[in-house]
């Protein structure tokens, strides 16, 4: 059965940071890193479309994923003038059907250019050094394709509505739950703890585990 048939054509689409920010004073930022995830039994597609192509080059922007694998995107600023900063442009990564090529899930992700240098050394978490690329990944730098119509309205960076304050208990709970559940043994795996988990949840625990550390890090 086709993923997409099973799931009336929609899966979610999970991608770590949810957004990107580079920073006209630090050369370091001038790459940014998403991982995305493919926690499925079955193997997609995917394509990177952005809503201002030539602003940007991606490193291999489209591909495939095997089951239960992830992969790294590279993003890379290609317009770094003051005139674009604070301005909020969007990546859109489409999942699709192995086989058919059949749209079956997509996600946003904001891109921000800002003036200046970041505010600690944790927003320099997701770039990559100027020389740095995945080691794994044979590489190529092409530019983005765009979507007609996509993204014809900027949407807000998410650093301008974030407020300091102190971690809230929920969230601290959520990451608890989630590095027990990733130090519980494989499914399948002879051990004395009664309880056992599959690699599927492990991935979703570990893609959550990461929301939780990118929250706690901005606070």
């Amino acid at each position: 059965m086709q993923p997409g048939t099973a799931l009336d054509g929609k899966v979610p689409v999970f991608a770590f940071p949810s957004s990107v920010d580079f920073y006209l004073g630090s050369q370091s930022t001038y790459k940014r890193v998403v991982t995305l995830y493919n926690p499925y039994e079955f193997a997609v597609r995917f394509k990177v479309y952005c809503t201002a192509p030539d602003k940007y080059i991606v490193v291999d922007p489209e591909g495939s994923i095997k089951p239960m694998c992830q992969i790294d995107l590279v993003f890379r600023h290609n317009a770094l003038i003051p005139a674009n900063c604070n301005v909020t442009d969007k990546f859109r990564i489409q999942l699709q059907d192995h086989a058919t090529k059949q749209v079956i899930g997509k996600k946003d992700i904001p891109a921000t250019l800002h003036p200046g240098v970041p505010d600690s050394k944790n927003d320099d978490r997701l770039s990559v050094s100027p020389s740095g690329e995945p080691s794994e990944r044979l590489s190529s730098e092409i530019k983005l394709p765009s979507t007609q119509g996509f993204g014809a309205k900027d949407i807000q960076s998410p650093s301008s509505s974030r407020a300091g304050g102190s971690v809230h208990p929920i969230i601290l709970l959520t990451g608890l739950v989630c590095i027990i559940g990733l130090l519980l043994p494989n499914e399948g795996e002879p051990n004395a703890v009664p309880f056992q988990i599959s690699h599927y949840l492990k991935l979703v625990f570990s893609y959550v585990l990461g929301l939780v550390t990118m929250v706690i890090f901005r606070l």
